[in-house]
């Protein structure tokens, strides 16, 4: 293949598999929020599996184009945050456990099934069988990362926001204002410490190494759990 032509293959494989996952993660939550009470999501549109609702142009566009481009370790997007309003749940505290959860259930279950489709590879015409291949080993690994990432314990990831619901009211206040501080603190683990670790000649980037084990671990499995060990 030329660069051009790679690059693009390299976009065809990877596309679906994150939009695909993003989407049905955004929607999990908002139909569980809808299911325990707040309709919020559900009048705006957002209980869909239609990505245009969900995309991002920064989270499910740009940025997994900037890492495929160049040629970053993991791959990673996110799509536009579905809108819950916590009070109009029926059970606040637990319902919010539910509704947080929802999403990475969702991109557990959608890896186990294209864990399952690897059986049906050999009875893919030759000439599409490769490209379905790598689609589908693709949404294991990005539903499975999206897991993962989304179940540390920090507002406002979903492990974030279930660890609120979780712990008793005494803690679970401090620990959910911590939410406007998320994204820059993610931001700060994941890019700038490893960045000042690498200046200073030592190795900051754990939290991406328990990402990568975690991750692994749980493909090992779902690997073994559909027969494909």
């Amino acid at each position: 293949m030329t660069g051009s032509s790679d690059l693009l293959y390299q976009i065809s494989i990877w596309f679906i598999p994150v939009v695909v996952a993003v989407t049905f993660h955004e929607a999990a939550h908002g139909f569980v929020a809808y299911l325990r009470g707040d309709d919020t999501a559900w009048r705006l549109g957002r209980v869909s599996f239609n990505p245009l609702k969900h995309i991002d142009p920064l989270g499910t566009v740009l940025l997994p184009a900037m890492l495929l481009l160049f040629r970053a370790p993991f791959l990673f997007g996110y799509a536009k945050p579905v809108p819950v309003n916590f009070r109009a749940l029926r059970r606040p505290r637990f319902d919010m456990i539910l509704v947080a959860a929802a999403g990475p259930s969702m991109n557990l279950l959608l890896a186990m099934l294209a864990a399952l489709a690897f059986h049906v590879i050999d009875y893919v015409p030759a000439m599409a069988a490769s490209w379905i291949a790598e689609n589908l080993k693709n949404a294991l690994l990005i539903n499975v990362v999206l897991v993962v990432f989304n179940m540390l314990p920090l507002p406002p990831l979903d492990g974030g926001r279930i660890v609120v619901g979780i712990l008793p009211s005494s803690l679970s206040r401090p620990f959910a204002r911590l939410e406007p501080y998320g994204l820059p603190i993610l931001i700060g683990i994941l890019f700038i410490l490893p960045l000042l670790g690498a200046q200073l000649g030592i190795n900051l980037d754990f939290i991406s190494w328990v990402i990568a084990q975690a991750t692994n671990a749980i493909v090992r499995l779902i690997l073994l759990l559909t027969a494909n060990s």
